[in-house]
C-alpha cells in the first residue's frame, strides 16, 4: 500500500490505469553480478515483469536506456565508471518517460538518495525490500508515475 497525495492509501489493484497484461519492461543496473542475477531471477517470477537489459554500470545503464527505452530501471547507486547518481541525472534528461527506481544498502547514502530523488528518481527503496514490495513499487512507478505519491527518505528506507 502506498500513501498518494490527498488520495489515502492504494496498491496496484486500485489504480485505474493498471491492468495485470500489461508487460513491464525493466533495465536493471548493479555492479555486482550475482545482484544483477538475483534482480534477473525475481524478474522471471512475473509475468507482467519483463527484463529488457543488464547494466554493470552507470555509463551502461544511460546507452541502454536510450537504445531499450526501459518503463522503469532499478539503479544502484554506488557502481564505478558512472555511479548511481549521475546517471539517474542522465537518464532523466535523455528518457524522461523512464521512472528509476534507486536501490541501495542501508547507511551512509542518505546524502545521495536524496540528491538522486531530486536528479529525477522517482522511488529508492533497501535492498533488503521483499519481492513482493519490488514488484509492487515497480509497479505503482510504472504506472502511476511515481512522482504523485510520497517517495521513500532515507530514514524510511
Amino acid at each position: 500500500m502506498w500513501r498518494v497525495g490527498g488520495q489515502g492509501w492504494v496498491t496496484v489493484s486500485t489504480l485505474t490505469n493498471y491492468t495485470p497484461d500489461a508487460r513491464i519492461r525493466v533495465l536493471i543496473a548493479d555492479d555486482y553480478p550475482i545482484v544483477r542475477n538475483g534482480l534477473r531471477l525475481f524478474l522471471l517470477a512475473y509475468n507482467d515483469l519483463e527484463l529488457v537489459g543488464e547494466a554493470a554500470n552507470g555509463e551502461q545503464a544511460v546507452k541502454l536506456c536510450r537504445q531499450l527505452n526501459p518503463d522503469v530501471v532499478l539503479l544502484d547507486l554506488l557502481m564505478p565508471v558512472m555511479g548511481g547518481l549521475r546517471a539517474t541525472r542522465v537518464i532523466h534528461h535523455y528518457c524522461p518517460q523512464t521512472q528509476i527506481i534507486i536501490l541501495t544498502t542501508t547507511g551512509g547514502e542518505d546524502k545521495l538518495v536524496q540528491h538522486a530523488l531530486h536528479e529525477g528518481a522517482r522511488y529508492c527503496l533497501s535492498k533488503n525490500v521483499s519481492a513482493a514490495q519490488l514488484a509492487e513499487t515497480i509497479r505503482l512507478t510504472a504506472v502511476h508515475g511515481a512522482s504523485s505519491f510520497f517517495p521513500a527518505t532515507p530514514q524510511n528506507v
